[in-house]
């Protein structure tokens, strides 16, 4: 069986794993990514990693087909690197393709924004298997997007398309990670949410939720599914107007997109049929019946390899596309 090598790329982890055609993961590992020290550093290490997995597997790299990258965005495909990425700051410019390619024998290398990485990842080994049209979302730190459109991958003009977190919910609001004002992800994220749950502590507003966090600088999502959970008032306001934020954002996703499945990732999933329940509603509240009729909104089926396997998703494909 066919096998590559992925690479999945983080402001604090790099991640890696020898994938095979089936979307097994065979071996995996992750180095820390020690961001603020450049890349050369971090591509050094984790291909040094990478090497003794294969050899802990009796692989070489002549074993294997290709290698996947996948990176936080924005990209630079055509010299394989990050261009101004908020999260790696100082890597602009360096190849990160070409420097992992380099050190496996010049193997063919692929790098690719890591949110159309895993919407790949799932559309051909996750949740999307069997589809043709297909959304990934990620409700995290921030909130991330692809599409596989009429069974292709979207990439767009420079390889960066469908940045869905950065959908204007409205005209103002607070300003958004990218510069702009009253973006979904500044809305809805898991930062969002955590960010207006302190603005109303900070306010006044009584709560349980500081009862499970101690402090209102300690407060995160997890403490606001806490209160949830015993329908603390505050907690049930804050989570129906995210539930309203996420609604709002998918209706614009299934209009735009048409598709099949959207998939749906992250940490704020952890909060289980408490927002995917509502949120189905509420997005399909947003969208033309037509559309949403045909859209399933489901979790994500990869996990925490959603990032390595979509890289290898991703190398698979380009492999197949130069045989």
């Amino acid at each position: 069986m066919r096998k590559v090598l992925a690479f999945d790329l983080g402001g604090t982890k790099f991640a890696f794993g020898v994938v095979a055609e089936d979307g097994t993961v065979l071996g995996s590992g992750r180095v820390e990514t020690l961001a603020e020290a450049g890349p050369a550093q971090a591509v050094q290490r984790v291909a040094a990693a990478a090497q003794q997995l294969l050899t802990e597997l009796k692989l070489k790299p002549t074993d294997l087909l290709a290698i996947g990258i996948a990176s936080p965005g924005p990209l630079d495909t055509a010299r394989g690197c990050v261009d101004g990425s908020p999260n790696l700051p100082g890597w602009t410019g360096y190849s990160i393709e070409g420097e992992l390619s380099k050190a496996f024998g010049n193997l063919p290398a692929r790098i690719d924004n890591d949110c159309n990485a895993a919407a790949l990842g799932e559309y051909v080994f996750g949740a999307g298997k069997g589809k043709r049209n297909l959304v990934y979302l990620t409700i995290s730190t921030g909130i991330g997007g692809g599409a596989v459109i009429d069974g292709r991958l979207m990439r767009g003009a420079n390889g960066n398309a469908a940045e869905l977190g950065h959908i204007p919910l409205t005209m103002d609001g607070p300003r958004c990670g990218c510069g702009n004002l009253g973006c979904w992800e500044a809305y809805a994220s898991g930062t969002a949410i955590a960010r207006r749950t302190r603005e109303a502590l900070a306010a006044g507003r009584p709560s349980s939720i500081l009862g499970f966090a101690g402090t209102i600088e300690q407060v995160t999502t997890y403490h606001l599914f806490q209160a949830l959970a015993q329908k603390d008032p505050l907690a049930t306001e804050i989570w129906d107007q995210s539930i309203d934020y996420l609604g709002r954002g998918l209706g614009a996703v299934i209009n735009t997109f048409n598709p099949d499945i959207i998939v749906v990732g992250g940490g704020v999933t952890a909060a289980g049929d408490a927002l995917f329940v509502p949120m189905r509603a509420k997005a399909f509240a947003y969208a033309f019946p037509r559309l949403g009729a045909v859209c399933a909104i489901v979790p994500a089926a990869l996990g925490g390899n959603v990032g390595v396997v979509g890289a290898a998703a991703c190398a698979f494909e380009a492999a197949q596309a130069h045989a």
